[in-house]
């Protein structure tokens, strides 16, 4: 089944069209009435005293090429169907509608149903008195023995220079000869992982996993060779060689770093920071991208567009413009840091001996460490079952600490503080985290003069504070807090081990869980199983009033 979405396939482009005309923010489009079967789009703020501009193509290639209407661009855009042609009569019908005394420069991707019904739409409009150009983009150079070159995403710079000579009120001759002096100054080359996913159709997944293909085409078509890598390194450093055979030796060229539609933002990063860490980059003095500017459906490819400066061409892509599609170029700059100020290590605790407190840290170790199989089978029914190992990591720590007399048993803020810093880095996931915010805070609590009980509450609180968890959530505090409240009050630890059993056993009753993976399962999954958080602190305290 074709995975697209959309209502109905036959009206996927007029209803894209429509939304892509509510959502510009300039409020200049409009779509030109001239029946159903004919999508034009033009700028509802044009008085043909400047020459016109039109593109257009197959749809698909969204933001190209009605993202590209308005003040500095194009006049009108002319959409076809999905990687089809728009027809003569829809050509002609934007020539006539929108050309005036100056004539109108059709700016054309080198594919032949564009140059047919283009060309053939230019021809009848000189024959009833209008006066227009046609310029085909050939920036594509993946196929080099290609007598004719196609039209990729180098055609969204022609458009730039070709609109910013139509604003400055130039002459046709005069913009189609900066026009086709662009696109003689402008390559580019593409690279995808796979081909694009066609609406209603199957996705032909004619590349194998690990491989990419260079020169892949906007349409999907095969490229001219599949390379047995998917690293960004490699991949950049082939494309950026074959475009430095397209620059003479010290010409400062404007980059375009255009997103087939597929990729992520992270990895266009990635491929920016690539391309101008490469030699390319060192002759790059303005950036476009990373942006969608021509896509190509989902294709999960890139292309690499170069265009050689010079002073008119510079000024003609640095001209502000009212379009949606287009993304203001920036000059490259070398990257700069801010020196910063470093967080000064923790104060490293001194050993020292408290045989009481250090009874205390066994007990609680040594239980921990041994129940690590038991809570583990019993975090499998309602976790990921990791829970007894992820506990006996961070007591097992303690432990090795404990043995070889490091800790500093007879300073307890210092002691809570130590264990915190070493749970956050033993205990993995957001246990090690929360178990580190209580006993961090309770050592600062400690050293501000609270005694251990109040201590200890006050770092439950902040382990709530910022996990969320709170008593009823079916989470270790459904022990805890029962735990320290009886601690506050003073009470012998045989009431306190007492007071975290009932805790821990009420989690058993617990219909639904608020916290933690538990909170993903429901009802039948959760009954009458204990939560093993609680459970150990259960186990933790009972070991405790034994003594």
């Amino acid at each position: 089944m074709s995975q697209f979405f959309m209502n109905k396939k036959s009206d996927l482009v007029n209803e894209a069209i429509e939304g892509t005309l509510l959502a510009s923010p300039f409020h200049n489009l409009c779509q030109l009435d001239v029946g159903p079967d004919i999508r034009v789009v033009v700028r509802n703020d044009w008085d043909k005293s400047q020459v016109a501009l039109i593109s257009g193509g197959g749809s698909g290639h969204e933001p190209a090429h009605v993202g590209f209407v308005g003040k500095g661009m194009l006049t009108a855009a002319v959409c076809g169907d999905i990687f089809a042609s728009p027809s003569v009569e829809a050509v002609l019908s934007a020539i006539v509608n929108v050309t005036g005394e100056k004539g109108c420069l059709l700016i054309v991707k080198n594919y032949t149903g564009d140059r047919l019904n283009f060309g053939l739409a230019a021809e009848k409009a000189k024959k009833l008195g209008f006066r227009v150009e046609l310029v085909m983009v050939t920036d594509d150079i993946s196929l080099p023995d290609n007598p004719q070159p196609r039209g990729i995403a180098g055609t969204a710079l022609i458009h730039k220079v070709a609109g910013f000579a139509a604003a400055q009120g130039k002459s046709l001759k005069e913009v189609t000869a900066l026009a086709t002096k662009a696109i003689e100054a402008t390559s580019s080359i593409g690279l995808a992982f796979s081909t694009c996913h066609v609406p209603g159709e199957k996705r032909d997944d004619r590349l194998k996993e690990g491989l990419s293909e260079l020169g892949m085409g906007i349409h999907g078509e095969p490229g001219a060779s599949t390379l047995k890598t998917q690293n960004s390194r490699e991949i950049v450093r082939v494309l950026t060689e074959k475009l430095a055979e397209h620059r003479p030796e010290g010409k400062k060229v404007a980059l375009l770093i255009n997103n087939l539609g597929g990729f992520s933002e992270l990895e266009m990063a990635v491929l920016t920071r690539e391309t101008l860490n490469s030699a390319l980059g060192k002759s790059v003095k303005q950036l476009i991208g990373p942006a969608t500017l021509v896509s190509a459906l989902d294709m999960k490819g890139f292309s690499l567009s170069t265009l050689l400066l010079t002073p008119s061409l510079e000024e003609a892509l640095l001209s502000p413009v009212e379009v949606s599609g287009w993304q203001a170029a920036v000059k490259v700059k070398a990257l700069k840091s801010v020196k910063g100020k470093k967080v000064a290590a923790a104060k490293q605790a001194k050993p020292s001996e408290n045989a009481g407190v250090a009874a205390v840290v066994k007990t609680i170790c040594t239980t921990l460490v041994g129940l690590e199989s038991e809570l583990n089978k019993l975090d499998a029914k309602v976790g990921d079952g990791d829970t007894g190992s992820t506990f006996a990591a961070g007591a097992g720590k303690v432990l090795k600490e404990l043995k070889a007399k490091t800790l500093p048993l007879n300073e307890t803020s210092a002691l809570l503080t130590l264990i915190g810093e070493q749970l956050a880095v033993v205990m993995g996931g957001s246990s090690g985290v929360l178990m580190s915010i209580m006993f961090t805070a309770a050592g600062q609590k400690l050293e501000e003069g609270e005694p251990l009980a109040k201590a200890l509450s006050w770092g439950l609180d902040r382990m709530q504070h910022y996990g969320g968890a709170r008593p009823g959530h079916r989470t270790m505090i459904d022990a805890l807090h029962p735990a320290f409240e009886a601690l506050v009050a003073g009470k012998k630890l045989s009431s306190v081990a007492t007071a975290a059993k009932k805790g821990a056993d009420k989690t058993t009753k617990m219909s639904s869980a608020r916290a933690g993976r538990s909170s993903y399962l429901n009802e039948d999954s959760l009954n009458g199983v204990k939560d093993p958080g609680a459970y150990a602190v259960e186990q933790v305290f009972a070991a405790l009033a034994k003594g």
